[in-house]
């Protein structure tokens, strides 16, 4: 798990005039929440930050104003929809020791049994609870060999030591779909030839 320190100040001004002028000066603004307190709007350096987002579920140590320092997770990431640069992160607040729930990314490893089967990711990330200061990158599964109507249940998956689900057991997490096979029409045309020729 890795920590990312961000030099962070607080902000007095909001409202959308305040956010341009923040993201101008290649600064993201945000909101720092969690354990009851008052939410605390920040303002974040923008190049930063969008390194740190690169981690799923990053532990960032926030300097707030040279005076206090806060673990926090990001809980949600705004971007522009076209040209992708962060507009807004909101921040939760979490101390050492303390239990979080998070999704991870699930990673596939191995090669499907032949046949051209499809591998669908029914969750994308796998909700689990784990200690703030402990959250493992992503879980690997081993699809090797798994034939058509397979699947691999949040149970099946290995979680590293500390870590729970946060989902029902038996929630599927990957499926094998049948190869969309053109076969049977085939076999219709061929019944269809040996009727014409009888």
């Amino acid at each position: 798990m890795s920590e990312v320190k961000l030099a962070a100040e607080t902000r007095t001004e909001f409202g959308k005039g305040a956010a341009r002028r923040i993201r101008r000066a290649n600064q993201v603004p945000g909101v720092l929440y969690g354990h009851g307190s008052q939410p605390l709007h920040l303002t974040l350096p923008g190049h930063e930050l969008l390194l740190a987002l690169r981690t799923p579920n990053v532990l960032i140590s926030l300097d707030i104003d040279g005076k206090t320092n806060e673990l926090a997770i990001p809980k949600a990431v705004q971007r522009d929809p076209l040209k992708g640069f962060l507009e807004h992160v909101d921040l939760l607040l979490v101390k050492r020791g303390e239990k979080v729930n998070v999704e991870i990314p699930v990673q596939t490893e191995g090669e499907l049994a032949p046949g051209g089967n499809l591998l669908e990711h029914v969750l994308n990330a796998l909700p689990v609870e784990a200690e703030a200061t402990h959250i493992p990158e992503s879980v690997s599964v081993s699809v090797e060999g798994l034939e058509a109507g397979a699947s691999v249940l949040a149970k099946d998956i290995t979680l590293p030591k500390g870590v729970t689900l946060a989902v029902e057991e038996d929630a599927v997490v990957l499926q094998v779909l049948a190869a969309q096979a053109e076969e049977p029409a085939a076999e219709g045309d061929e019944a269809a030839e040996e009727a014409a020729e009888a």
